[in-house]
């Protein structure tokens, strides 16, 4: 059974060799994950789901909003995986408070980085590429419908300003 500890090991190892690459990234954890058996395919994908939903909150949907100038619902999907991919000091920094990530990241490149779209489907695709068959349903409770924590309005540039005052001095200013 893989624990917390080594799927953050694996995100970070891939991480690192992609050289920060989102991509890439994805492309090395499928290479990681097809070296193992299917069971821990699914333990790394439980952990992906598990933090993926965890992030689906206003506060980190704002943080999102500043980064990338905009972020649709797809577009904050995206953004979750991709934090994730940045591995355990900058997911939790960034749950914890959204407005560290100004210091939580090196740079960012709104070209490049905030869309992991390609790291949520790294688990299913290796599962797929083990077994010949969809990943089954991980028995996780879904996302919530709603964001969790109090709605914002992410079109007020002047209520981003406020709420995310490093964020937006870095990014924006």
């Amino acid at each position: 059974m893989m624990d917390e500890t080594e799927f953050w090991e694996l995100v970070d190892t891939t991480r690192e060799a992609a050289d920060g690459d989102p991509e890439d990234h994805a492309d090395l954890l499928v290479e990681r994950l097809v070296r193992m058996d299917p069971d821990s395919v699914l333990d790394f994908a439980r952990h992906f789901e598990s933090r993926y939903n965890r992030a689906y909150r206003w506060d980190l949907w704002g943080a999102a909003w500043v980064l990338l100038d905009g972020a649709s619902d797809d577009a904050f999907d995206f953004f979750r995986c991709w934090l994730i991919g940045q591995g355990r000091e900058v997911f939790e920094g960034a749950v914890h408070d959204p407005d560290s990530l100004a210091e939580l990241l090196d740079e960012f490149d709104e070209e490049l980085d905030g869309d992991g779209e390609e790291l949520g489907y790294a688990a299913d695709e290796a599962y797929e590429q083990l077994t010949g068959v969809v990943a089954p349903d991980l028995g996780i409770p879904p996302a919530a419908p709603e964001p969790a924590g109090t709605p914002m309005n992410l079109e007020n540039e002047s209520e981003l300003a406020e709420r995310y005052p490093r964020l937006w001095e870095r990014f924006k200013g």
